[in-house]
């Protein structure tokens, strides 16, 4: 069973990984690749709002996304896009990252080799990772403006599209363990963690929502 304070826990966390950005207009919008094929759905829609001319996809597989995206998931974003009707000469597919880090850098780099200005990124992920996105993109990218962005919805409705409350409470409690920890390695930028966050943190760490944590020896990102 999962309690009220447990919700109102998660809810909180929830809140803290969202940046509340308001999409403008960038010089690439980058989708950062995952099991959540609404990445790419909400990368289409900026596009087609005018928020970006080009778009990026990177990541390759997972164990979690090896068998729903054997081609990677960033070829399957890219194909999503184009059967959405954004122009394959609008699109770019970084094959190769396996973590939030790698998406960065290699993106980056791509860009660079495309001989692609780039002042300013879309940086669209899921929900949960706005701020972790963010803060990697801030660390490793620090001369370019950064917006963050991710499919607008509210922490039940995201439960439902998972299908598992639980699950979502680890990841959750994960990626602010990673916000935590990560300055520290060199991954990312710090980010300053409200009282009443790290409060919540804890007490759903206290009730058992660990799956997703990591040593605080963690040797990447």
């Amino acid at each position: 069973m999962i309690s009220t304070q447990d919700w109102a826990d998660a809810r909180r966390v929830w809140d803290y990984h969202q940046m509340g950005h308001s999409p403008r207009p960038c010089s690439v919008a980058i989708g950062l690749g995952s099991h959540d094929l609404g990445v790419a759905d909400t990368a289409v829609d900026l596009y087609k709002r005018g928020m970006a001319p080009l778009l990026l996809f990177t990541g390759a597989t997972s164990p979690t996304t090896r068998e729903r995206m054997p081609r990677g998931e960033a070829v399957h974003y890219q194909e999503r896009a184009i059967e959405l009707g954004v122009p394959s000469t609008a699109v770019l597919v970084e094959p190769r990252a396996r973590n939030t880090g790698e998406n960065i850098r290699f993106s980056r780099e791509l860009l660079e080799e495309a001989g692609i200005e780039v002042s300013s990124v879309l940086l669209i992920s899921k929900p949960y990772e706005e701020r972790r996105a963010y803060a990697t993109a801030r660390k490793l990218w620090a001369e370019v403006e950064v917006i963050s962005a991710s499919t607008p919805m509210t922490l039940d409705q995201y439960v439902d599209s998972i299908g598992n409350a639980r699950l979502v409470i680890d990841m959750l409690v994960g990626a602010l363990q990673r916000l935590m920890i990560y300055p520290e390695q060199g991954f990312m930028i710090s980010q300053p963690v409200p009282a009443d966050v790290s409060e919540a943190y804890e007490r759903l760490c206290q009730a058992g929502y660990t799956s997703r944590l990591l040593a605080t020896d963690a040797p990447s990102a």
